[in-house]
């Protein structure tokens, strides 16, 4: 599958397709040569040593939650109708009504799945402010419950940021189960990042699922990214993922994306492939990979806990990116994920559109959930 033109480089023997009946390649890169802008140049120059870039282009993409506001409000339409109950519960609420309005109130909070303990921690905390005269009105206990809802997201999933060091290539790994819709959040996320003036290389390191690369080499044309693959059957996926990252320190590249096979956290074998993987970065680029995000499918609700758990202590997840949350009722999953873990939310996938990653903002989200 032929996408464009190849870029010649000392080093392509590495990576192009071999001649014919060669035994011995087993890397193929299939590249892009289209313009980057529509003035056919990059938003930011930047060389290895413009540590800077990383930082600004992170920071953009964070800012972009802020006017992306209706994307998420949208998003989470099931989740704010589930909760439309509270502005119910408390547009006539009284002091006498108090026990009754808070114990629906916990149950319309479970069903969005904020899940157990950080429901009764945020009623119970409701209940001593209201008999202690510090709230007065239901529109008081509604700010107190956003303001209990803020605080949980802020207080432990800092650096929502892409946090993508000082050395070009940075590089992201995107871990998750099958089905959670990783490869598409990959080719999102790298859309994402092109619009900004990054040089993005994709890695089809999902050499277990035959269809992965394929669908992952549709990405790249759609985004105009170009991409390593594996060009045998079996190929090892830290093989893949070393020469992508080796090809994108040559060639600079400014952001390597590198997809892996999905699996099940119960499955011992895949997840030591992780580490592989993991490690074959780190030799290639010190202090790589920057990121590694853990893509949860949102519908799942609280039953992503344990995956996250099992994936976290293998390889160490730096960020979450939450996806199918545009069909879910279950947005409080996110809070429950944040409390649990301690991981930051980076990313939430509110449609099935290419903009629909959105970078996640945790004022926006409180906002998008208790309209």
């Amino acid at each position: 599958m032929v996408l464009g033109p190849t870029h010649h480089h000392p080093l392509s023997s590495l990576f192009l397709s071999p001649p014919p009946n060669s035994k011995s390649a087993a890397i193929t890169t299939v590249p892009l040569d289209l313009p980057r802008t529509r003035a056919g140049q990059s938003q930011f120059r930047c060389s290895a040593g413009q540590t800077g870039f990383f930082s600004k282009l992170g920071r953009l993409i964070k800012e972009k939650a802020k006017s992306d506001v209706d994307k998420l409000f949208s998003g989470f339409s099931k989740t704010r109708d589930n909760l439309a109950v509270v502005d119910e519960l408390l547009l006539y609420w009284n002091l006498s009504e108090t026990d009754r309005v808070l114990d629906e109130l916990e149950e319309a909070l479970l069903v969005a799945d904020f899940g157990p303990k950080i429901t009764i921690k945020i009623v119970e905390c409701l209940r001593e402010d209201i008999y202690a005269g510090k709230l007065k009105s239901g529109s008081e206990i509604k700010d107190a419950l956003k303001r209990s809802v803020l605080e949980l997201l802020t207080t432990k999933g800092t650096k929502t940021e892409l946090q993508l060091g000082f050395r070009k290539p940075a590089v992201i790994m995107i871990v998750g189960v099958n089905g959670g819709g990783k490869t598409t959040s990959l080719g999102k996320l790298a859309h994402r990042l092109k619009k900004e003036g990054a040089k993005i290389l994709m890695a089809a390191g999902d050499t277990f699922r035959a269809a992965a690369s394929d669908q992952l080499e549709i990405w790249a044309e759609r985004t105009g990214c170009e991409i390593v693959v594996a060009e045998k059957e079996k190929a090892k996926a830290s093989s893949v993922i070393s020469q992508a990252v080796k090809r994108g320190k040559q060639c600079g590249f400014d952001v390597v994306l590198c997809d892996t096979s999905g699996r099940l956290h119960t499955n011992y074998g895949l997840m030591e492939e992780l580490i592989a993987c993991k490690n074959a970065v780190s030799k290639v680029v010190a202090g790589a990979p920057n990121e590694i995000l853990l893509v949860l499918d949102g519908t799942t609700g609280l039953n992503m806990l344990p995956q996250a758990r099992e994936f976290n202590e293998v390889v160490g997840i730096t960020g979450l990116i939450l996806t199918k949350l545009d069909g879910s009722a279950r947005g409080g999953c996110v809070v429950s994920v944040v409390d649990e873990l301690g991981i930051p939310v980076k990313f939430v996938g509110v449609g099935e559109g290419v903009e629909d990653l959105q970078p996640f903002d945790a004022e926006a989200f409180v906002s998008a959930v208790f309209s």
